[in-house]
């Protein structure tokens, strides 16, 4: 009878079940349950919890935590890892008992929320940007007008010097020229968070868009010692865009993949036609892949890992693609790593 129940509930719902007896044997569990906790159904039926998750940490024995508490469990938010993809489920569980209140069994339910977790994620990446942005537009110019002046007399310091023959020196000053273009630079990339860049939406022809920015790559992989494969063979598809913006999102993906490598292997660009008109544009390189505490932050303002990053770069590329209607995904494991960007196309 419990089994039959479970079978008839359980045949097609999106929600991660698990059924233990009496004995804590698992006598059901779902298609969803097996494909985020990576098993076969049958190779865990009518088998004890810990014989059918042999060797877990216990750390993410949660199956086994769960389904063997006393009482009921709700709400529980836990973490779980397979073969790479993380997970965070929200987990339900009690007991199963007929009229007269015998234990018949167990039944755990967990919700896959992660989606709800990266969307929380991308709304507080948001919110900040736009703090970010409020204080750019508003000391923009303070910043700027003084660095206007500074650098004339540094100009007038620097002809002096060199009517003066004064080699040192004249090296100071171009080190500090050097650095006032990096604050000018700051300022500019704080600006393009102040507001929504204004986009000239049309119809663009990504093959064009990739040819058009081909050569620079070329050179700044050529300059890196970095190898560029471009396997698009111009049949990528047309999509509704503006064409500066989408330039932007590539080269600066582009620079850092050759970055990546510091001066070994190589970088190719090549894309996918996905389900629902959508088509990625992918750029994968082979260099030594993203840890995982980077991955977290990796769209974060100001998070860098180059000595001379701004960390606005990768941020400005996810709000540039969200405006476009699509987003930016990432897969690395260990040895390489993937941008996909995911845009609906005509």
């Amino acid at each position: 009878m419990l089994k039959w129940f479970v079978k008839y509930i359980t045949s097609d719902i999106n929600f991660g079940i698990v059924i233990t007896d009496h004995q804590a044997k698992i006598v059901e569990i779902n298609h969803m349950a097996c494909r985020v906790l990576g098993i076969k159904k049958e190779c865990v039926l009518d088998r004890d919890l810990k014989d059918a998750f042999p060797g877990l940490p216990e750390k993410w024995n949660f199956i086994y935590q769960v389904l063997t508490e006393n009482g009921s469990v709700r709400n529980k938010l836990i973490s779980w890892s397979n073969q790479g993809s993380k997970y965070d489920l929200l987990v339900d569980s009690d007991f199963i008992c007929d009229d007269q209140d015998h234990v018949l069994g167990r039944f755990t339910i967990f919700k896959d929320i992660s989606h709800l977790k990266t969307l929380e994620q991308q709304i507080q990446r948001s919110e900040r940007l736009a703090v970010i942005g409020q204080i750019a537009a508003g000391t923009a110019h303070e910043i700027r007008n003084p660095l206007t002046s500074i650098k004339g007399f540094l100009q007038i310091l620097q002809q002096s010097l060199r009517d003066k023959n004064l080699q040192r020196e004249m090296e100071y000053i171009s080190i500090m020229k050097e650095e006032l273009s990096r604050i000018n630079l700051l300022v500019s990339e704080f600006l393009l968070l102040s507001k929504p860049k204004d986009i000239q939406f049309q119809e663009v022809d990504l093959n064009r868009v990739l040819q058009d920015i081909l050569v620079i790559i070329k050179n700044e992989a050529l300059l890196h010692g970095i190898d560029l494969v471009d396997v698009t063979g111009g049949k990528l598809p047309h999509i509704i865009g503006d064409v500066e913006s989408l330039k932007q999102v590539f080269l600066n993906l582009c620079k850092n993949a050759i970055e990546a490598m510091n001066g070994n292997g190589s970088l190719s660009i090549d894309f996918q036609l996905l389900k629902g008109k959508k088509v990625s544009i992918n750029f994968h390189d082979t260099g030594p892949g993203i840890p995982p505490y980077v991955m977290d932050k990796i769209f974060d303002p100001f998070f860098t890992t180059k000595e001379n990053g701004t960390g606005l770069g990768l941020p400005i590329c996810h709000r540039i693609i969200h405006d476009l209607g699509g987003n930016i995904r990432i897969s690395t494991k260990g040895y390489g790593t993937t941008f996909h960007i995911v845009l609906p196309h005509i």
